[in-house]
This record gives C-alpha cells, sequence and structure tokens, in this order.
C-alpha cells in the first residue's frame, strides 16, 4: 500500500507574529523612555535659569542721555497738590533689552523754573533710577527750547529706589501708572506707551 502524504499544517500568523509584535513593542517603548530622559535633562538647566532670573538680572549698557526739546512734550499728572507741571518727551522713551524704560521728563514751575532729568523705570520692581540731570547754559530760557542750551550732568553711581519711597520717584510712579507699565511689566512698545499716556491726561 503506498503511504499517504499529509501537507504540514498551517500555522496561523498571528500565533508566530505575536512575540515579535510584543518585543517590538518594548523596543519603541524604551526607546521613547530614553529620549524622554534625554529631552529633561536638556531642557533642566533651561527651567532652572527661567526661575532663577529675576534674582540674576543685571541692567545692561545704559544709552547716554538722548537730546530733547521741550515742543511736543506729552503732560501727564503727579499730584494735583504738585506746583510743577510735568512732560514727557516723546522722542527720548525707549525699552531696552533689559526692561528698562528710558526716558527724558521736564518739570515746569509757574514762575519759570525748569528741572530735566534723564530716568528709567523698572515696573517689575517698581523702582526708579536717575541717571543725569540737564542744566541750562543761558536764563531766561525761551519756548520752547532745546537741549542746546544747556548741558547734561551725570547724577553719579545713583542706586535703584522704589519710587514710593522718596519724592523724586513721584514722576516715575505717575508715569508708570499713567501708561508705561502694565501690572508688573511693561506696556508693549514705547508707540503704545505714549498712546496710553495721552490718553490720561492731567486735569488741570
Amino acid at each position: 500500500m503506498s503511504k499517504l502524504h499529509l501537507p504540514a499544517p498551517i500555522l496561523p500568523k498571528q500565533a508566530v507574529s505575536a512575540p515579535r509584535q510584543a518585543g517590538s513593542a518594548r523596543l519603541r517603548w524604551m526607546a521613547a523612555w530614553a529620549l524622554g530622559a534625554s529631552l529633561l535633562a536638556a531642557l533642566a538647566p533651561a527651567q532652572a535659569q527661567f526661575l532663577t532670573e529675576g534674582e540674576q538680572w543685571q541692567e545692561g549698557a545704559v544709552p547716554p542721555a538722548p537730546p530733547f526739546g521741550t515742543q511736543g512734550l506729552v503732560p501727564f499728572e503727579v499730584g494735583v497738590d504738585s506746583p510743577l507741571r510735568f512732560g514727557l518727551v516723546p522722542d527720548t522713551l525707549q525699552l531696552g533689552a533689559d526692561g528698562v524704560i528710558r526716558y527724558v521728563v521736564v518739570a515746569q514751575s509757574a514762575g519759570g523754573a525748569v528741572n530735566v532729568f534723564y530716568e528709567g523705570l523698572r515696573c517689575r520692581t517698581q523702582e526708579m533710577r536717575t541717571y543725569a540731570r540737564w542744566s541750562p547754559t543761558q536764563l531766561p530760557l525761551p519756548a520752547p527750547f532745546g537741549s542746546d542750551l544747556g548741558q547734561w550732568r551725570s547724577a553719579g553711581d545713583t542706586r535703584w529706589q522704589g519710587w514710593r519711597d522718596h519724592s523724586a520717584g513721584r514722576p516715575a510712579w505717575a508715569l508708570a501708572r499713567a501708561g508705561l507699565c502694565d501690572g508688573a511689566a511693561p506696556n508693549g512698545r514705547p508707540t503704545q506707551m505714549l498712546q496710553a499716556l495721552r490718553q490720561n491726561p492731567p486735569l488741570r
């Protein structure tokens, strides 16, 4: 009798491929875990630097006192009890990369006395600093007048001070409230600050 040759049984593909799929899934998971761990390690220094940025803040190089003219001053109110009229020179308003807003402010009395300051303020810490004071070289001054009729004098190695801690800080505080600051941050670009300042004219 001839022997009957039966074909070899065909195993289901699923039974063969299941172990391979499990191994591939495990390898993909391990690779993803390793990638995530490396990303976290790379981001850790950046996160630490961000958290301590405020403590490590340092003022950048201060630009020299700019030329100015008193035509087109943007008036602002320091206080109804102040005998002086204050105005910001719009062309001098700058926002530095260090977050400091710098500007020239002019204070005038009814009798014709004039004080001009080059200042900076920080919205985040509510501080101000005076860099220079302008003094005229001829009197009386015409109206309007420019910086060419006097000279800037450095205020020396001044420190940052809270704008509420002394009377000299009142103009900076008033400017911050009137439009230069938006809470603890600068109120956008200088053009936006000036727009906000013009929308808050003095009461008198």
